[in-house]
């Protein structure tokens, strides 16, 4: 029988997706009010890999991707989750979203997403939130899924990634 560990720590992300920089601006405020300082941010990368969103937030938008220095346990991820969908809410206007807050984290072999919507490959955490492994660390970078999203398979984001990988990384040598 394996011994029961305690929850790891893990390093917390967050893509956003926006139209408008300001919207964008007064988010980060609050997530960094939520969650500590945030010490990554990626430049904005076009957002063309869906048109999903284009309803709700409009055309020609943007993504980035922000990390906390704050590590978290891993078990967090789904209270997480909430509190960006209500994140999300204050940020609408006639019931659509303005920005699109998707919260997951970075651990040493592996990228995991946060989601509100059940899917085959989605594992429940709890409160109606589900968890999947989105990206898997092998051969020194990242490596999708079958199930992985368009935009996650990508070298930019690949690269986005690591270097939030190696920030946790030098966070857990120096711990």
């Amino acid at each position: 029988m394996s011994e029961i560990k305690k929850t790891p720590v893990v390093k917390l992300f967050i893509g956003l997706i926006f139209k408008e920089e300001l919207i964008y601006n007064k988010t980060r405020l609050l997530l960094e009010k939520q969650f500590g300082k945030v010490d990554f941010e990626s430049q904005a990368i076009d957002f063309t890999h869906t048109n999903y969103y284009e309803n709700e937030i409009g055309t020609n938008l943007k993504k980035k991707f922000i990390s906390f220095k704050k590590l978290i346990p891993a078990d967090n991820l789904a209270q997480i989750k909430i509190i960006t969908n209500k994140i999300e809410k204050k940020f609408s206007k006639n019931n659509k979203r303005l920005i699109n807050i998707d919260p997951g984290y970075i651990s040493l072999p592996k990228v995991v997403l946060a989601s509100a919507k059940d899917f085959s490959h989605r594992i429940y955490l709890k409160k109606g939130i589900f968890a999947e492994i989105t990206l898997l660390y092998q051969n020194n970078t990242f490596r999708h899924l079958e199930w992985t999203f368009p935009d996650f398979r990508t070298e930019v984001y690949f690269k986005i990634l690591n270097q939030i990988r190696e920030i946790f990384q030098k966070q857990l040598k120096s711990e």
